[in-house]
């Protein structure tokens, strides 16, 4: 069955609210994700913008299928792992996951997962990636990239902007040696789709999938533009689609001629205070995180080879 015909016959799960932003993406991906987990899935939103947006239960006119439930704090995969442990004790086989991100997951809820990945603890991950806290204003994170305006980063005489580089966290949860690890984009859903099949499909570990989902009030992005910046964010080679299987590296999106990474940047406001030199700055970076992913695709491959010859 193609992915188009699975969406088009698989059970709606989550009723999105009327809260969220217009334009917001981060609502289309997780009801993608939830088509695939399906209803025997055990749900879990820390704090962020999906819970209190509406999306899932505080809001009148939404709902699910499924049980939700809202953690107060974003130690959200040690409780997961918890449930998990419950269920497997009452002989029952059920997905667990989270739906987290909004900064906490890179930042204060990183141990939590850190430590679900070291033990191995069978759940389900999926971080949306927004670069940032919508708390009060659109704060600065560890996911934010270098030069983006926040309220917390503001531009002017003395700042321009976040001066640190974002953090590659997709590649620190490669580096854990988990079953699975993706990045995902909802610019591609058909590819979205497999990804999550994979980490359900995951017998015993971790699976972790991080999604990059522009914040439309955040970012400066206008509604009608989302999901072409979620495209420029692949093609211009700034957030790579890449899956780490049994450490095995592979690109799931291979960009042959991608475009300036400027033609992404000039699609939000956050970045509108760029020169050439900071743009320009920004594009070695990508070259070189994307030359050091080939690398490690080409060391899955010899690898590989070796393993069939012998």
């Amino acid at each position: 069955m193609s992915v188009v015909d699975f969406l088009a016959n698989s059970e709606e799960i989550i009723s999105p609210g009327i809260s969220a932003c217009v334009g917001c993406n981060v609502e289309l991906t997780l009801r993608t994700v939830m088509r695939v987990l399906g209803s025997n899935t055990i749900f879990a939103i820390p704090p962020g913008c999906m819970g209190g947006v509406g999306v899932v239960g505080w809001d009148r006119q939404s709902g699910a299928k499924v049980p939700v439930f809202f953690p107060l704090l974003d130690n959200v995969a040690s409780m997961l792992a918890g449930i998990k442990l419950h269920y497997e004790r009452a002989g029952r086989k059920v997905n667990v996951a989270a739906f987290a991100g909004d900064g906490a997951t890179v930042d204060a809820g990183f141990q939590c997962l850190s430590g679900a990945a070291e033990r191995g603890d069978k759940i389900i991950y999926i971080c949306y990636d927004n670069e940032g806290y919508m708390n009060t204003g659109y704060q600065r994170s560890s996911s934010t990239t270098k030069g983006s305006w926040t309220s917390t980063t503001p531009v002017g005489e003395a700042k321009k902007g976040k001066a640190q580089h974002k953090k590659d966290f997709p590649m620190i949860m490669a580096m854990h040696d988990i079953p699975y690890m993706a990045t995902a984009s909802p610019a591609y859903i058909p590819d979205l789709v497999k990804k999550v099949q994979k980490a359900k499909e995951v017998e015993s570990g971790l699976a972790y999938i991080h999604v990059l989902n522009p914040c439309i009030t955040g970012w400066g992005v206008k509604a009608e533009e989302s999901i072409e910046v979620c495209k420029l964010s692949v093609q211009t080679k700034f957030f790579p689609l890449y899956e780490v299987e049994n450490g095995i590296f592979k690109i799931s999106v291979n960009v042959k001629k991608p475009q300036p990474v400027g033609e992404y940047f000039k699609k939000m406001n956050k970045f509108s205070h760029l020169t050439a030199a900071d743009i320009a700055e920004l594009q070695k970076l990508v070259e070189l995180k994307w030359e050091k992913l080939e690398k490690l695709v080409s060391v899955g491959a010899t690898r590989t080879v070796e393993a069939n010859q012998d």
